[in-house]
């Protein structure tokens, strides 16, 4: 099918008539645009597409998009969007979700939907913060945050959601940033098009009680020091100029070098790789986005889906329907009750 063949939407067709309130200056607001206009350009029909959230700011995504939607409980969005995909393999889902709905009370049911592959899109907006509920710290919060229910700074090993990811044996991991229109369409296209279950970081600024937390990616004047670009099949280089490079160590660890020192030791990146672990590597070159920060597409394999393995099996079950039920439950491993 050719780009002239598909449906032709518009932002506004994706674009509900609720008032979208976020606090002024909030970042889902360009996540909300930049995925309105995504979709629609992918010409997928809004009545095909489904958007389930949990609880936080980022889950008051549904309400703005004109599509099909389920504002959840709190960390369960990826198992009620395991369900939907699951039984309905025809539409598009996506969860929406944050550092502390996806990683604390949520840990569990995010790690089971990434390493069964359910074919659903993860998108995990992480502002290092709890805004919804007035500012505690969350999971992503770095050692020493002074936060509301963290005065005297957290004493907490922070999660990085790409590691995790990774961890749990995700087919499809990347990280963007809200503010980078661009870089964050590439990202949630290639995204969109996996097949299996996709999780993407996306930092995302709170402005009332998180506000720059990201500013060393971010800021005009440091985000071209800072940012690691990930390009499928080229030397990981950076800075202005390519002066900086990351290397492999003889460990398996990765290390930032002077690019002048690194010769033939810079890593060509393979997002496409089946072992994980120069994926995982690169996940632990930053913790947090103060210093130089990986962006883009960490892993990119195929791997069987969830949701096709399961409704093989519903089919394999309807063809023997005509079985004799009592053959059946006598199978196996029966006993006798007196």
């Amino acid at each position: 099918m050719t780009t002239t063949d598909l449906p032709q939407y518009t932002r506004k067709d994706f674009s509900s008539d609720q008032e979208v309130r976020w606090c002024p200056g909030c970042g889902d607001y360009a996540i909300l645009a930049t995925l309105q206009k995504l979709l629609a350009d992918l010409g997928r029909a809004p009545h095909d597409t489904v958007f389930v959230s949990g609880i936080g700011c980022s889950s008051r995504f549904p309400y703005y998009m004109d599509t099909y939607g389920i504002h959840s409980i709190h960390g369960r969005a990826p198992a009620i969007a395991t369900g939907l995909s699951s039984s309905r393999p025809d539409l598009d889902v996506w969860v929406i979700t944050g550092d502390g709905d996806a990683l604390s009370i949520g840990g569990n049911h995010l790690i089971h939907a990434l390493r069964r592959n359910v074919n659903v899109n993860i998108l995990l907006f992480n502002n290092e913060i709890y805004g919804l509920t007035k500012g505690q710290y969350s999971p992503t919060s770095p050692r020493g945050s002074v936060h509301k229910s963290t005065p005297m700074g957290s004493i907490d090993q922070p999660l990085n959601p790409v590691s995790l990811a990774l961890g749990a044996e995700a087919t499809f991991v990347a990280r963007t940033i809200d503010t980078d229109r661009a870089h964050l369409t590439e990202v949630l296209t290639a995204a969109h098009a996996h097949r299996g279950t996709s999780l993407v970081e996306i930092y995302q600024n709170c402005v009332v009680f998180n506000d720059d937390f990201s500013h060393a990616i971010t800021d005009r004047d440091t985000k071209v020091i800072n940012q690691i670009p990930l390009r499928q099949g080229e030397p990981i280089v950076f800075g202005p100029d390519g002066e900086r490079a990351v290397v492999a160590e003889a460990d398996g660890s990765l290390r930032i070098v002077a690019t002048a020192e690194a010769g033939d030791r810079v890593v060509i990146h393979d997002a496409g790789r089946e072992e994980p672990t120069t994926a995982f590597a690169l996940s632990r070159l930053s913790h947090n986005p103060t210093g130089p920060t990986p962006l883009g597409i960490f892993r990119d394999v195929d791997r069987p889906v969830y949701d096709d393995m399961l409704n093989d099996q519903v089919r394999q079950a309807r063809d023997a329907r005509d079985a004799d039920l009592q053959d059946l439950l006598e199978s196996g491993s029966v006993w006798d009750v007196d």
